[in-house]
């Protein structure tokens, strides 16, 4: 088995390439940057330029399998250019992906591509529990950038590749991601929720992300996936688990919205949209999350 990942140096990407090589699965992966093609012992890179429309085809030769994980960061100020870039990212080198497996026809042996996706594709709402059937619509930019996304994704099942993908929550890590900068608040006794507080918070550990993106390439899953623990929270009790876990005081009221939308404006859907996102179809396809509480998520990340 041999499976091809873009975005190998991010969050995601480089805890899934070092299991799969624990796992002596074989891997190749796709950089925009030549000076990292042979940076990652045990795994064979290759160059690409979505940008362009240029990639080594190199890549797929012996393929299996894709994870596709590429897509810039939405932690950046989103000013136009940023977010151009943001959704070029993801589309863009989705289509490449996409128009160069048709174009060698016969000669790949994909069978199927799993793509990260976001949960930022359903609307806020603060009561709702959302599950993958929930109705979806361009409303903000975010869900624009998801749907356009998933569309491209979509496009392999004309290949007859099969085709999942997945909706990842806020991802809990120790070497970055949503925790960075909550971290450092916490750390000074400085830790707040935004808002009301009372806005869902669908969030998984990056162990059992690593493992849900596994298992749906092993048993080639179909469809969209809510790749969530079954546990989300409000952003209240997701601070104070955080403070608690850092061993710091939570004592500070929320910060008010109009406050939050000053400072970011349009950013601000990241820390004040609401989202109760189910698991039950990834708990339905028998897989088991080794962390389905936050307290005890965050306290394996920080302790």
């Amino acid at each position: 088995m041999k499976v091809l990942i873009t975005g190998a140096s991010g969050l995601i990407g480089t805890e899934l390439v070092k299991s799969y090589l624990t796992k002596r699965v074989g891997v190749n992966f796709l950089t925009t940057n030549k000076s990292k093609i042979n940076q990652i012992q045990g795994a064979k890179g290759f160059y690409w330029n979505p940008s362009n429309n240029f990639i080594d085809l190199n890549c797929f030769d012996d393929v299996d399998s894709i994870i596709h994980l590429s897509g810039s960061t939405i932690s950046k100020l989103w000013t136009s250019s940023y977010k151009k870039k943001i959704f070029s990212s993801r589309v863009d080198s989705t289509k490449l992906l996409y128009n160069s497996i048709k174009k060698l026809m016969n000669s790949h042996k994909v069978k199927n591509i799993v793509s990260a996706s976001a949960i930022g594709i359903y609307p806020s709402d603060d009561n709702e529990v959302q599950t993958e059937t929930t109705a979806t619509s361009q409303e903000s930019f975010m869900q624009n950038v998801v749907l356009s996304w998933e569309r491209e994704v979509t496009a392999f099942e004309s290949l007859k590749i099969k085709v999942a993908k997945l909706r990842l929550g806020l991802v809990l890590t120790k070497k970055g991601g949503v925790l960075g900068p909550l971290k450092i608040a916490a750390k000074f006794g400085l830790s707040s929720a935004f808002g009301t507080g009372k806005q869902g918070q669908s969030w998984i550990h990056i162990h059992d992300t690593v493992r849900i993106f596994i298992e749906a390439v092993e048993k080639k899953w179909e469809g969209n996936f809510n790749a969530v623990s079954p546990n989300p929270v409000t952003q209240t009790k997701f601070i104070s688990a955080l403070a608690k876990a850092m061993k710091r005081p939570f004592l500070l009221p929320p910060i008010p919205k109009f406050f939050i939308n000053l400072i970011i404006g349009e950013m601000s859907h990241l820390i004040l949209d609401s989202h109760w996102v189910s698991s039950e179809k990834v708990n339905n396809k028998g897989f088991k999350f080794d962390y389905p509480e936050v307290n005890k998520a965050l306290e394996s990340l920080l302790k």
